[in-house]
């Protein structure tokens, strides 16, 4: 009868621990992130910036661009490499020893992330910022999505996704605090990030 009761008292404390450590782990089809890299580390890697980038203080200014066309039909050229050091991607990209947004210095008057109608679709509600990780589920850059939201990649940034996997790759939304109607995606593994546009549900 003993035995019973130390086996019962076993069990209950068991499913207590377990119950416990359920209501401790993040929502479905997230992870928390994981912790920052040494100061020393390369880029990419799993870091993930603590905070989007600052807004730009003194912007460059920039041309008007003309309402109602893509930067790709507007003449515009294509971002040059903002490769910073040897070993560094050729696109912009997160320092992991000081949380540096390489290649987001152009601002608010950058007539290729202009829009007319800025959040057309409304605005990316799952969660911004770096504890919310989100896998993506499929796609190419002109249309990819994860957990029912679709996003397109910037036709002025598309280049830079060409290392990026449509079916894998983890990716964190964050706000772009100078192009109203962008956000930041940015890749876990390659440490590069892009200029997206939220297209809505799936």
């Amino acid at each position: 009868m003993r035995s019973l009761a130390l086996f019962a008292g076993f069990v209950s404390m068991l499913s207590v621990a377990v119950i416990a450590q359920q209501r401790g782990q993040n929502p479905p089809g997230r992870q928390a992130a994981p912790p920052a890299t040494p100061h020393n580390a390369p880029v990419g890697h799993g870091y993930i910036p603590p905070q989007g980038p600052k807004p730009v203080a003194h912007a460059p200014a920039a041309p008007a661009a003309r309402a109602g066309q893509p930067a790709a039909s507007r003449g515009l050229a294509q971002p040059s490499n903002v490769r910073d050091l040897p070993d560094h991607p050729a696109a912009p990209h997160v320092h992991a020893s000081n949380n540096e947004w390489i290649g987001h210095e152009s601002g608010k008057n950058d007539p290729h992330f202009h829009l007319d109608h800025p959040w057309a679709q409304g605005h990316f509600s799952l969660g911004i910022g770096a504890r919310f990780v989100y896998r993506i589920e499929g796609g190419s850059r002109d249309k990819f999505w994860f957990e029912g939201s679709a996003f397109q990649v910037s036709p002025y940034d598309a280049d830079f996704t060409s290392d990026w996997l449509w079916q894998s790759d983890d990716v964190v939304i964050y706000d772009d605090p100078d192009h109203d109607g962008w956000y930041l995606a940015y890749n876990v593994r390659t440490g590069t990030y892009v200029h997206v546009l939220y297209l809505g549900p799936r």
